[in-house]
């Protein structure tokens, strides 16, 4: 029996009920995912998603001040005594430190997963990794792709991301593929040479250049870079170990 590929086209849409075991791989290309990603492979011991900044700051309460680090923004502004969640910035801040990460919309959708059988995040950054995690050998069930989306919105970057996986899964296994998932793929190989240029055209990627961020853009923009398999466990993410699959 083959494995299926489903996309959500925004996190709104998950219905709890419809997840037991599911595995669900969340996208926020721009830029809760690949903010994860980026924090694992700068050396951050785990990332704690939270719904908002109340959740992050009685979190941080809970830890000594010198073990964590905490980053979010809410609605594209960088919230106040917060480190900035841009994946590019983040080194100096969270090497050796427990991330509490509040963000608009991809934190919340990691939240909405959580009766999933498994539940990673993965953005162009780190795709190919976690497809090699979740894609396994004998696997039969669905594998359900979440675009975070944006306040109930579905992000055109999200699409293009999961597009991207897909194309990472086909290398390695036969799925079968639902109308949604073959909408991403499609999208990816129209744009697949040129990410910089579909996320630039998209409104959160509009509001990112227009705030000065065009640079953050080109950097979450990059496939395959890092080895990360953002994974969660007991309600924070972990760097999981791989499981390469076989055709």
């Amino acid at each position: 029996m083959k494995g299926k590929v489903h996309v959500i086209l925004k996190k709104e849409e998950l219905l709890a009920k419809k997840l037991e075991g599911k595995t669900v791989v969340i996208f926020d290309v721009l830029l809760a995912t690949s903010t994860i990603a980026a924090a694992l492979q700068q050396g951050a011991i785990e990332v704690i998603p939270v719904k908002n900044e109340e959740e992050a700051r009685k979190k941080a309460e809970t830890y000594k001040p010198d073990e964590i680090a905490l980053v979010g923004e809410y609605r594209g502004k960088t919230i106040e005594g917060f480190f900035d969640p841009n994946p590019s910035t983040l080194k100096e801040h969270v090497q050796n430190k427990a991330v509490i990460l509040s963000t608009t919309n991809g934190t919340v959708a990691i939240h909405n997963a959580e009766k999933a059988k498994h539940v990673y995040a993965a953005s162009l950054l780190n795709g190919e990794a976690v497809a090699n995690a979740v894609c396994q050998p004998s696997q039969d069930e669905t594998v359900l792709l979440v675009c975070s989306g944006s306040s109930d919105r579905f992000c055109l970057e999200d699409l293009y991301g999961a597009g991207y996986f897909i194309s990472c899964l086909l290398q390695l296994k036969t799925f079968h593929l639902t109308d949604a998932a073959k909408a991403a793929l499609l999208l990816y190989e129209a744009y697949e040479h040129s990410p910089v240029e579909i996320l630039k055209r998209s409104a959160v990627g509009e509001m990112l250049t227009q705030y000065g961020f065009l640079d953050e853009i080109g950097f979450v923009s990059r496939k395959n870079v890092y080895s990360v398999v953002p994974k969660v466990v007991k309600k924070k993410l972990v760097n999981g170990e791989e499981t390469i699959c076989l055709k």
